[in-house]
C-alpha cells in the first residue's frame, strides 16, 4: 500500500505537465480568437446620440490704471458645453453570426444592423442660470461614442428634423472613441419644440453588443441567429418576451431615467457611463480545452481508484503486482489526457474522449489480463474502468448540477470501497505476510 501511495504521488508530476499543456493551448486558443476578433472588430459598445451646445459665461478681470489710480474692470469670455441627451431612445438590432478560423481555432464573429430613433425636448440651461443670448445654438451640433470605429461598415448619417449630418471622427484617447457632426443650422428655430431623430448603423463586432441607455425612456430589442446568448450589464430583458431556441434569440429592454443613477444633462464635461451599459454577449458554450481542463481535474480521483481496484485485486487474488506494473498502469492513465486534448483539436469532445477512453480501457485491460493470468479480473477492470470514466463524462457535459451528481457519485463509490474492503482478513493477511 505504501507503494503504490509512492507511486501515485510520483504519477502526479507527469499528471501536472498535462495540465499545463491543456492550460498551454487553451491560451494559444484566446490569443488566435482575440487577434481574429481585433481585426474583424472588438465589442460595440454605443454611447448617444447626444446634442452638444456651446454656452458663454464671463469672468470679471480687474486691471491697475496708474494714471487714474483706479482698477478698471473688464469681463472674458469662457466657452462652456452643455450636454442634453435624448428624451426617447429606440434601437433595433438584427445580429447576424459567423464563424471564422485560422488553423483548428474558431472564433464567432457578427454583422449587426441597428435601427436608432427617438427625440430631443426640452434643453434646459436654468440649472447654471445661463441666460439665453449667451447660448450658442448656430454651433451646436450631435456626438456620437462607440468603442469599435473599425467595426463601422457605412458612413454614419444621422438625421435631426430634417437636416442630415455625416459624423466624422474626432480625436479621443478614452475608451470610446467620438463621432461628431457638423453645427446644426436650424436648432434655434425648432429648440423648443419636439425634434427627432434617426441614426442607422451598420457594424462588424464580436463577443459582445451594448447600449447606454441615454433616454429618458430607452427601448433595445436585439434578434439574432446565435443561439447562446449570455445577456450583460445592469438591466436584464424582459422576460415575458425573451425567446432563446436552438435558432437563436429575441430580448427587448425597456429602461427609465429613474432606473439609472444619473441625469439627462450634464455641463462642462460628458462622463464615461459604461458601466451602465447593458446589452448581449455572445459567448461560446463550454469549448473544449475547457472540458478537457475540468476533466484533468478528476484525473487523481480516476487513477487513484483504478490503483486500489489493482491493489484490492492483489490482496484478495495474493497475485503479485510488480511497482513497475503499477507505475505502467498509471502513465497509461495519464496518456488518456493527452489523447483527449490532441484528438479534441480536430474532432468533437465527445469523439475525443470516445477514442481517448476505448484507447486506454482495452490498453489496460489486455495489460491486466497477462499479469492476473484470468479473464474474471480483467473483466471487472474493464467494467469499473468503463463506469468510472461514463461517470466522469456525464459530470462534464452537466453544468448547474455538476457538483450535486458528482458529490453523490462519490459518496456511491466510496460505500463500495468501504463495503468491499470489508470483506478482506486483514489480519489473515498480515499473518501470512509475516510468516
Amino acid at each position: 500500500m505504501l507503494a503504490v501511495g509512492f507511486i501515485l504521488i510520483v504519477l502526479l508530476i507527469p499528471l501536472s505537465f498535462v495540465k499545463g499543456l491543456i492550460r498551454e493551448r487553451g491560451a494559444r486558443q484566446h490569443e488566435v480568437i482575440r487577434e481574429i476578433n481585433q481585426k474583424w472588430g472588438n465589442e460595440v459598445v454605443l454611447y448617444g446620440p447626444i446634442l452638444r451646445i456651446p454656452y458663454k459665461t464671463y469672468t470679471e478681470k480687474r486691471t491697475y490704471d496708474e494714471k487714474s489710480k483706479t482698477y478698471l474692470k473688464t469681463y472674458e469670455d469662457v466657452l462652456h458645453t452643455a450636454y442634453f441627451f435624448p428624451a426617447s431612445f429606440k434601437a433595433e438590432c438584427k445580429i447576424d453570426t459567423e464563424p471564422l478560423e485560422r488553423g483548428i481555432y474558431e472564433s464567432v464573429v457578427y454583422s449587426s444592423d441597428i435601427a436608432m430613433n427617438g427625440t430631443f425636448t426640452n434643453f434646459d440651461f436654468s440649472q447654471e442660470d445661463i441666460p439665453e443670448k449667451d447660448i450658442l445654438w448656430e454651433k451646436a451640433s450631435i456626438i456620437f461614442k462607440t468603442s469599435n470605429l473599425k467595426g463601422i461598415q457605412d458612413e454614419l448619417v444621422v438625421t435631426l428634423g430634417d437636416e442630415h449630418m455625416v459624423l466624422k471622427p474626432k480625436f479621443d484617447d478614452n475608451y470610446l472613441s467620438l463621432l461628431s457632426s457638423g453645427y446644426l443650422k436650424k436648432l434655434k428655430s425648432i429648440k423648443d419644440a419636439e425634434i427627432e431623430f434617426r441614426l442607422n448603423l451598420k457594424v462588424n463586432g464580436s463577443e459582445q453588443l451594448k447600449f447606454i441607455p441615454v433616454g429618458k425612456e430607452t427601448k433595445v430589442s436585439m434578434i439574432s441567429d446565435w443561439h447562446s446568448p449570455s445577456f450583460t450589464g445592469n438591466f436584464l430583458p424582459d422576460d415575458k418576451t425573451k425567446k432563446i431556441s436552438e435558432n437563436g434569440f429575441q430580448a427587448n429592454w425597456k429602461v427609465l431615467e429613474t432606473n439609472r443613477q444619473f441625469g439627462q444633462q450634464f455641463f462642462d464635461q460628458l462622463p464615461d457611463l459604461t458601466a451602465f451599459a447593458f446589452g448581449t454577449n455572445l459567448i461560446i458554450p463550454i469549448d473544449d480545452y475547457q472540458k478537457t481542463e475540468r476533466t484533468s481535474k478528476y484525473g487523481l480521483m480516476i487513477i487513484g481508484l483504478t490503483l486500489f481496484v489493482f491493489l484490492m485485486i492483489q490482496i484478495i487474488s495474493k497475485i503479485d503486482i510488480h511497482p513497475f506494473q503499477y507505475l505502467m498502469i498509471g502513465l497509461a492513465l495519464v496518456m488518456f489526457y493527452t489523447l483527449l486534448l490532441s484528438i479534441s483539436e480536430h474532432q468533437n469532445y465527445l469523439v475525443a474522449y470516445l477514442i481517448a477512453g476505448v484507447s486506454v480501457v482495452m490498453l489496460i485491460t489486455l495489460y491486466s489480463r497477462t499479469i492476473l493470468k484470468n479473464k474474471k479480473f480483467p473483466l471487472f477492470i474493464f467494467g469499473s474502468m468503463t463506469a468510472l470514466y461514463g461517470f466522469i463524462f456525464v459530470i462534464i457535459q452537466l453544468e448547474n448540477y455538476a457538483l450535486l451528481v458528482g458529490s453523490i457519485g462519490l459518496f456511491v463509490i466510496l460505500a463500495i470501497i468501504m463495503f468491499t474492503s470489508k470483506r478482506i482478513d486483514w489480519s489473515g493477511q498480515q499473518a501470512s505476510l509475516a510468516q
